[in-house]
């Protein structure tokens, strides 16, 4: 199943509301609760909160993939979110995170987790999406860039 399957304006916030790591961690996990696609908040913010422990998740380009493998998930399951103001994600290249793209994945499912890392490092090298991504300013308008 692609990225772009997995993905409805449910599992879309824009903007974020949270100006911390741990604050929008927390509200991509609550989207995914909300949407049901999680079973137990505290379990995946742990599991998130413990992967990031080992090294940050923020990449360059103003660009943030947290992710773990949960038991709080069936299957793979994606929240974005677009912070305009940026977010201090301890990133590779020491500036803010605009873009986030949050996945918790199964532990006994790696495949359609490398997969979505692999989709989300594709998407994310165009600068003109990752931009048109970060000017959105509803799920819906966001929503329809991944469509395109």
């Amino acid at each position: 199943m692609a990225l772009i399957d997995r993905i409805t304006a449910k599992v879309i916030k824009v903007p974020l509301a949270s100006s911390t790591k741990e604050g929008v961690i927390r509200e991509l996990i609550e989207l995914l609760v909300a949407a049901g696609k999680v079973t137990e908040l505290a379990k995946s913010y742990e599991a998130v909160l413990a992967r990031e422990s080992l090294a940050s998740t923020g990449l360059e380009n103003g660009i943030a993939v947290p992710h773990a493998k949960t038991v709080a998930v069936a299957d793979l399951a994606v929240a974005i979110g677009v912070a305009p103001s940026g977010v201090d994600f301890a990133a590779l290249d020491g500036k803010p995170s605009y873009l986030f793209f949050l996945l918790l994945a199964p532990p006994d499912k790696s495949g359609p987790h490398i997969e979505a890392l692999a989709e989300i490092a594709r998407m994310t090298r165009s600068t003109a999406f990752t931009r048109a991504l970060r000017a959105s300013t509803t799920p819906e308008e966001a929503m329809d860039l991944f469509k395109e």
